[in-house]
């Protein structure tokens, strides 16, 4: 019998920008901070004459904090925002930095900026503008990787790698206390758009990185930037994700417009480990920061799915499992990120919440669940889903549209019948509608 597994809606939230970056912070200590980066394109009206200016590039910053009490109606809480150039991507530094943890932002203005957090997460914190380093004119910044992802790097040794739209991929160096940035050398990665770069976590003067010619590369930067140590064809549109799993040496995640997830040894870059077709462009993949075979991944077109490559890393398929898939974006996939938060309260039991018929469901969507009529304020909207490997259902909100956590009167459970239930805390966001959702997980073994 497989897994079951199920998503349940915590908290949405309008970001009135074009949402496409969220990133929960991996600092021990921080971890119920959550950043969200914005783009929207602004067109200006045109002058007289039939002159026309550019069209501006403008973004916006949030920064909230995620609540773990039990009850809380609406956990997710903003602390600040503030407009920006647009953020094209966004990522925390996982060891702290002067003893505090550091943002990097990618944005429209060709610039690596770092932001530094300030207060504490009890009394109040906000995020402040230390430095910023320019990759080039005529640029946008596109991606940024900390050397830090295996959260064991002292901050004397910390990096960065960029992308950018001219194809070039750029390595950076913190100096001093202060996190100012130093480039240390930049060179010209792809013909088109090097949508993504990434940090061998394992060993730091190795890197990866995809672009817009479909090329997957990877560089070792003791042996100088003119030629790359492979070039794989493999993936047949542009490559825009790349992960180093943080758990298990030479083990690399890459997804590409073409709609596949490929998993790779980077020892024998030749042929994959494993080629899923997720049906949508995998603009981001996320290793769970604690689970080593889960892989989190924003398909674009097709929603956020989380796969579980145990199978695949083992030798045993050729292709990772979708054991869950969270369908509730009206929008491209973009942002998505695991916490590391652990969540108060036991998972809900099946059947919880089951007490609203919910609406006719678009083709491809699932079956409505039946139920009595709901008590006005204590029903909610569930969509119940199967799919071959695993089922999963959501619950959406009650009757006066606001979004809950966990059912008013929970189903009693056997606490000697149930599995032990794993459950993870997820942000994920979607681009035209400009929404940010928060969302758990669980998943109880067969």
């Amino acid at each position: 019998m497989a897994a079951r597994s199920r998503t349940r809606t915590l908290q949405v939230v309008d970001t009135e920008f074009s949402a496409d970056a969220v990133e929960w912070c991996p600092v021990p200590g921080w971890h119920s901070l959550l950043a969200c980066g914005t783009y929207q394109l602004q067109r200006p009206s045109d002058k007289a004459g039939g002159e026309s200016e550019p069209p501006l590039r403008v973004g916006r910053l949030y920064l909230y904090r995620f609540s773990t009490e039990e009850g809380c109606a609406a956990p997710l809480m903003e602390l600040q925002r503030a407009d920006a150039p647009a953020i094209l991507d966004m990522k925390w530094c996982h060891v702290p930095v002067s003893e505090r943890p550091l943002l990097g932002i990618a944005n429209a203005r060709g610039a690596l900026e770092l932001q530094q957090l300030t207060g504490s997460e009890k009394s109040g914190c906000a995020l402040e503008a230390v430095s910023s380093l320019d990759l080039g004119p005529d640029r946008l910044a596109l991606s940024l990787d900390w050397s830090t992802g295996r959260g064991e790097s002292s901050a004397s040794s910390v990096k960065v790698v960029c992308s950018d739209s001219k194809g070039c991929v750029s390595l950076l160096s913190l100096c001093g206390s202060a996190a100012s940035l130093h480039l240390l050398s930049q060179w010209k990665g792809h013909e088109f758009e090097a949508w993504i770069a990434a940090f061998d976590y394992w060993n730091s003067d190795v890197l990866y990185s995809g672009g817009d010619d479909c090329r997957l590369k990877g560089w070792d930067v003791r042996t100088g930037s003119s030629c790359p140590i492979f070039t794989s064809r493999r993936h047949s549109m542009g490559v825009c994700s790349i992960q180093s799993n943080p758990h298990r040496e030479h083990v690399l995640a890459t997804g590409s417009y073409d709609e596949h997830v490929l998993l790779w040894d980077s020892r024998h870059m030749k042929q994959p480990l494993a080629d899923t077709h997720v049906r949508g462009g995998v603009w981001r993949l996320k290793w769970h920061p604690s689970h080593e075979p889960l892989l989190l991944a924003a398909c674009m077109h097709n929603d956020f799915h989380i796969l579980d490559c145990r199978a695949a890393l083992d030798g045993s398929s050729e292709e990772s499992e979708i054991i869950s898939s969270y369908i509730l974006h009206n929008s491209l996939a973009y942002g998505a990120d695991w916490s590391r938060l652990s969540l108060a309260g036991p998972a809900p039991a099946e059947g919880e919440g089951e007490g609203l018929a919910g609406p006719t469901p678009a083709e491809g969507e699932g079956e409505g669940l039946a139920g009595p009529a709901p008590v006005e304020g204590e029903g909610y909207l569930q969509i119940h889903y199967e799919s071959p490997t695993a089922s999963f259902d959501t619950a959406l909100e009650d009757v006066q549209g606001r979004y809950r956590p966990e059912p008013l009167t929970p189903a009693p459970r056997s606490q000697s019948s149930s599995p032990p239930t794993e459950s993870s805390l997820l942000a994920t966001c979607s681009f035209y509608d400009h929404v940010l959702h928060v969302w758990r997980w669980d998943c109880s073994p067969a």
